[in-house]
């Protein structure tokens, strides 16, 4: 288990850094590297795919299945094809949990009928697809994969606080509980799973993106995960962004983490530091087990993003 943390956490770290010509070709050119799903089940019905950007959730109703999170662009195929792997029901609906492209482009590879359901803060960031804060687009990137493909795969219902979708066992509960990573972090619970899905604002244990271009809150995340925390009732275990899946109880920590992080920008801000004496001096704190190093661009850009929020 702590292996599989210590990844994730290393893959979440660099993961908008990479470009997406990079996770598609090998390392010495030629043919492109294939691309490999990966499934974990995790119950009967709901299966974790990883590659190719975020983590997926596979959700299997009686109506048909829902997926959260499609990945980057040309892994939406990819990723249709291993859920038939698993079940020959037909895919009816997409829950995007925030804007960024590693979450959100295969929408367009999906058929054009499937119903896409996001908050309604990333259903605006979606139609204008801004590149995240800290981030250098990857060269041959789309720009707006959405424009690109016609509007196609773009949201077709939003929620603002709660949502509930299904019922019984097949029941979707998605909540809002405040800025974090972006302005418009969609937490979708299972709720007969005893399971949440928390997309990138929980990635993994590691120094989260903070994109501000999109609405995101170094100053806020901390307080925005706490709720999520308080407010996952019966929950046992959430897919996270990028890494293992973990408990509600490293959700808190984590909660805690970012408090503590903004914290101490906001105290060397006071004290008269520069945002780069802040970043170059500021570790992790060792009560914080298990928690990769940042990328010092990440960390720079995360201080500076916690420094512009401070008065």
């Amino acid at each position: 288990m702590r292996r599989q943390i210590v990844l994730g956490v290393l893959f979440a770290a660099g993961a908008f850094s990479m470009s997406v010509t990079a996770l598609q070709q090998p390392a010495g050119g030629g043919q492109p590297a294939a691309r490999v799903v990966e499934v974990e089940k995790l119950r009967d019905n709901l299966y974790m795919m990883r590659g190719g950007g975020g983590n997926s959730a596979v959700f299997i109703t009686a109506g048909g299945v829902v997926v959260v999170d499609t990945k980057n662009p040309g892994w939406g195929q990819p990723l249709l094809d291993k859920i038939k792997t698993v079940t020959d029901r037909p895919v009816t609906m997409i829950i995007n949990t925030h804007t960024h492209g590693d979450h959100v482009s295969g929408n367009v590879e999906f058929p054009a009928t499937v119903d896409v359901v996001t908050h309604e803060n990333t259903a605006k960031n979606m139609e204008s697809m801004r590149t995240p804060t800290g981030i250098t687009p990857a060269p041959g990137a789309p720009a707006n994969i959405f424009k690109d493909n016609g509007g196609r795969g773009l949201p077709k219902r939003t929620f603002k606080d709660t949502m509930t979708l299904g019922s019984g066992n097949d029941r979707i509960e998605l909540h809002y509980f405040g800025r974090g990573h972006t302005n418009g972090d969609a937490w979708v619970v299972f709720p007969a799973l005893r399971l949440m899905h928390a997309g990138d604002i929980f990635s993994g244990k590691n120094i989260p993106l903070l994109d501000a271009v999109n609405g995101g809150s170094g100053v806020e995340i901390g307080q925005t995960l706490a709720r999520a925390a308080d407010g996952a009732k019966g929950v046992e275990s959430i897919i996270t962004g990028h890494s293992t899946v973990m408990t509600v109880a490293d959700l808190r920590e984590y909660a805690a983490f970012n408090n503590d992080f903004a914290a101490a920008v906001q105290a060397a801000k006071k004290a008269g530091r520069t945002p780069d004496e802040t970043a170059s001096s500021w570790t992790i704190p060792a009560k914080y087990v298990g928690y990769g190093a940042p990328q010092p661009a990440r960390l720079r850009a995360n201080v500076q993003v916690v420094w512009d929020e401070t008065k």
